[in-house]
C-alpha cells in the first residue's frame, strides 16, 4: 500500500512540475498558441487533401490505361526530404 501511495504521489508531483514548467516556458500566450496550432493543422489538412486529389487523378489515369489494355507503369516517387 505504501508503494502505491508513493507512486501516486510521484505521478501528481510530476504532473504539477510539468504543468508549471509548461506555463513558464511556453513561447506564446494561450490564445496565440491555440491559433498557431489551429493554423498548422489547417495547413496540414489542406496539403493532405491536395496530395490526395493529385494521387487520385494519377490512379484514375492508370486505371483507364489498364482498362484499355495499355501497359501500366507505376512510378515510385521519393519521399519528401524536408519533412522531419
Amino acid at each position: 500500500m505504501r508503494k502505491t501511495v508513493m507512486f501516486v504521489s510521484g505521478v501528481f508531483a510530476g504532473m504539477l512540475a510539468g504543468g508549471i514548467a509548461a506555463l513558464l516556458l511556453a513561447p506564446f500566450s494561450g490564445g496565440e498558441l491555440r491559433q498557431r496550432v489551429r493554423d498548422g493543422i489547417d495547413a496540414l489538412i489542406e496539403e493532405g487533401q491536395h496530395a490526395a486529389a493529385i494521387r487520385r487523378l494519377e490512379l484514375e489515369k492508370q486505371l483507364e490505361a489498364f482498362k484499355r489494355g495499355a501497359p501500366v507503369t507505376i512510378e515510385v516517387k521519393a519521399e519528401r526530404q524536408d519533412m522531419p
